[in-house]
């Protein structure tokens, strides 16, 4: 079996290792796990707009899957965690913004997917995190 190697993100994924003593990603042979990826930047701010944060996820999920040498054309399963909005609850707006990342990252890949309605994330601005599965090369 091959030894684990871990990845921090530069910017909110090094503060994270620092603060939280977690990291962002981890491989293992051609296996690529990530932790949840929020909307959030590199100061850990996030957007007004939920569009905009779930759409900052995805790009953070994709920034973490780079540094161990994947891409979202390799993830096989996603879990996302929502925090119900009063106007949406996991409705139309979170699933509208999925689908459409889901298509234009991977293309004619269809993950398996698990979304969870939670009543708070890790931040407390926090709407969405999303954590992924890669087998790097199996592009399918």
């Amino acid at each position: 079996m091959s030894e684990p190697e871990f990845f921090a993100t530069p910017g909110y994924g090094d503060t994270q290792l620092e603060k939280m003593h977690y990291n962002q990603a981890v491989r293992v042979g051609n296996r690529v796990e990530t932790s949840g990826q929020g909307g959030w930047d590199d100061d850990w701010n996030f957007p007004e707009a939920l569009e905009d944060e779930i759409v900052q996820a995805f790009e953070n999920v994709e920034r973490t899957l780079a540094l161990a040498g994947a891409s979202w054309r390799d993830v096989i399963a996603v879990n996302s965690y929502h925090v119900p909005t009063a106007d949406d609850s996991i409705g139309d707006d979170h699933n509208r913004v999925m689908v459409e990342q889901f298509r234009t990252r991977m293309g004619a890949r269809a993950p398996i997917w698990t979304e969870v309605g939670v009543t708070a994330l890790g931040a407390p601005k926090m709407r969405v995190e999303i954590r992924v599965t890669a087998i790097v090369g199996d592009r399918g």
